[in-house]
């Protein structure tokens, strides 16, 4: 499972954002997070860097994850950090759900 860390007031932000993007994102989304998690390649794991740090995602130095910091009008900031505890890092259940905040985010 990834790990989200957040600060400000979440209670604000969620219902919003799922209610603008209808009630089939989440099951979805879901199905999609279900399968098996693995840890990615060296080679798909760079490639996957790439996209994700080409839309605001760093990767951290201190752990095997990413991290991104996000500001609404409505919401101070959120603070997210992704990474798989199960495989010990960097999954591409991470990516997909990064990707996935992102097009949240536009959102917003």
């Amino acid at each position: 499972m990834g790990w989200l860390m957040f600060t400000g007031r979440p209670g604000r932000l969620w219902p919003n954002v799922f209610g603008k993007l209808g009630s089939g994102v989440l099951p979805a989304l879901s199905a999609e997070m279900a399968t098996g998690t693995s840890w990615l390649p060296p080679a798909e794991r760079q490639q996957r860097l790439l996209e994700l740090k080409a839309t605001g995602w760093v990767e951290l130095e201190e752990r095997d994850a990413v991290y991104k910091e996000l500001t609404f009008k409505t919401f101070n900031q959120v603070q997210i950090t992704l990474t798989t505890h199960s495989c010990g890092g960097l999954s591409e259940k991470d990516v997909t759900l990064a990707k996935f905040i992102d097009q949240v985010a536009l959102t917003m």
